[in-house]
């Protein structure tokens, strides 16, 4: 049976790819994506052309993350149609660059609630349903910086990403005994096939950069060339979209907890091992080793 798919941050990127693979793969996939009337409609039109064109079922919803009233419009559409959502992927996010001290504290604030925040509105709007069901899965787009290599001038990112992945660990316990499956998926600097260097914000306080463009010249730019050189060169950001169809087409119960796609190999996935492990092992001596597969509600 086909799934109903709930994906945010759909317009561009690891979001369009992955709405696309899933829509292949013979689901309902609502992409989700803010302005499909003004600043994203090329997209939505481009969603709406791939489905017509691929025969698949694939549909553009309005949604903003950092709005409560729009996810839950978005999510009663979905379910006043089909009744369920069967998977929802918290893929929607923004990156910044820049030397940490020159960005303000709003800055912060506003990059953690559309990378952090978000996914707790997403949650509170569409668990109940999957509870309700006592199946599903919730697939977050993680990032390999979240244990990784962390070069600098990306560090409000970084920061907002760990917020998330913390999150995503949580509430897989939490979920367990509902029937919810969680798969945390890692990506790595993938340069090609995503906007998140192209579009990234910058720092506000100008002065602040200044002074630090005096000390670490260019260094942004070194940073993005090194990460560059280090993918190989077919490493595409479909990578991470066919890993998620795949993830996604698996039956209940045997769906990887975290899974890295990190061609540049910055060390997250050994990090990450390590960790898993240990929280397999704290776990399991609290008592508490069913929350670390899904167990359904009776």
């Amino acid at each position: 049976m086909s799934n109903i798919v709930l994906i945010t941050g759909a317009s561009s990127g690891f979001g369009a790819l992955t709405a696309r693979a899933l829509a292949d793969a013979g689901n309902t996939v609502f992409a989700g994506m803010r302005q499909t009337a003004t600043r994203n409609a090329a997209q939505a039109a481009a969603a709406a052309d791939y489905s017509r064109d691929h025969d698949v079922d694939l549909r553009s919803v309005e949604l903003d993350v950092n709005s409560q009233e729009s996810v839950d419009t978005a999510v009663a559409a979905i379910i006043a149609e089909h009744g369920r959502i069967d998977v929802l992927i918290h893929n929607a996010g923004h990156m910044v660059t820049g030397p940490t001290e020159a960005f303000t504290p709003e800055q912060l604030a506003e990059l953690y609630d559309i990378n952090v925040l978000s996914t707790q509105r997403v949650n509170r709007a569409a668990l109940p349903h999957l509870r309700a069901a006592g199946k599903g899965l919730v697939v977050w787009v993680s990032s390999s910086s979240v244990k990784g290599g962390t070069p600098p001038y990306l560090g409000p990112y970084f920061a907002a990403k760990a917020g998330m992945d913390s999150l995503a660990v949580t509430y897989a316990a939490e979920l367990a005994r509902w029937g919810v499956e969680t798969s945390i998926v890692v990506p790595g600097s993938f340069t090609n096939g995503t906007n998140h260097f192209a579009h990234s914000g910058r720092p506000e306080d100008h002065t602040v950069e200044a002074a630090y463009e005096t000390r670490y010249p260019g260094l942004m730019d070194q940073v993005a060339k090194k990460l560059a050189d280090l993918s190989p060169a077919d490493a595409s950001a479909s990578l991470v979209s066919d890993e998620i169809a795949r993830i996604v087409a698996l039956p209940l119960g045997t769906r990887p907890y975290r899974v890295t796609i990190d061609p540049a190999n910055d060390g997250s996935e050994e990090v990450s091992t390590v960790a898993d492990m240990i929280r397999h092992e704290f776990l399991t001596r609290v008592g508490l080793a069913d929350l670390l597969t899904v167990n359904p509600a009776s």
